[in-house]
């Protein structure tokens, strides 16, 4: 998410629903690092990239139906087998990419999270990727190191009155998310529906950004932005 921040809080500002594509698990060879998205605007603009081309427009339709739809998607692209034309990883490896609307709606706190990411400061996004329950997918968790003074504890963003009661859920991703910020990790976590430390069902990518972020931002050390890199949809094959 680092390197499409800065156009997808200007569109989230704009009171705009784009949707975004995020590699949240790799197997073997893969061109990007989990972390790596790409978000299609509002006029089918792409900023970023999945793959450097693999399958960048496959992620590429996936992402604008999940912001057309609402409904976000988990989807393995990998070698292609019996389907000569599916998209596939000439570099032989997996990816798995996690693709959902973005809004002020589904990311309420994402205008605070780039306040974070612009200033140096360190912030994890921890995204519920995979549930048995369909409502809780999509669902995010911003959780930042305890001694950056948040009184407040974490809360999930997009709750749903048909979704699980969630503090079990919340203070495994909290503990862990402090986990991968103070190491430097991202990447994508399993649990049990509830939150069981031990159990199977629910997986959660967990994104941190730290000071190295900046940069990546389209904001250089004396403070210059650099021009973003958007791309018509007709670039993106």
């Amino acid at each position: 998410m680092r390197e499409v921040m800065r156009e997808l809080a200007c569109w989230w500002q704009a009171g705009t629903t784009v949707g975004m594509g995020t590699v949240v698990a790799i197997l073997g060879s893969a061109p990007r690092e989990p972390g790596a998205s790409m978000v299609v605007g509002p006029n089918g603009e792409a900023v970023g990239s999945i793959s450097g081309g693999c399958v960048e427009a496959a992620v590429y339709e996936l992402s604008k139906e999940a912001a057309a739809s609402g409904k976000p998607a988990l989807v393995r692209y990998g070698i292609s087998g019996d389907d000569p034309y599916a998209p596939a990883l000439t570099c032989g490896g997996t990816l798995d990419v996690f693709a959902s609307a973005v809004s002020a709606d589904t990311f309420p706190g994402l205008d605070a999270v780039a306040r974070d990411v612009h200033a140096g400061r360190p912030v994890a996004v921890a995204t519920i990727v995979e549930h048995p329950e369909t409502t809780v997918v999509g669902r995010r968790l911003v959780v930042r190191p305890p001694q950056s003074g948040m009184s407040i504890p974490p809360k999930l963003a997009s709750a749903s009155s048909g979704a699980p009661q969630g503090d079990r859920i919340v203070d495994s991703l909290t503990a862990d998310a402090r986990g991968l910020l103070a190491a430097g990790r991202s990447t994508c976590l399993s649990y049990g529906p509830m939150g069981e430390r031990r159990g199977e069902g629910m997986r959660v990518f967990v994104r941190r950004s730290c000071g190295e972020d900046r940069q990546l931002l389209g904001v250089s050390g004396d403070g210059l932005r650099r021009p973003p890199a958007i791309r018509d949809a007709r670039q993106v094959s």
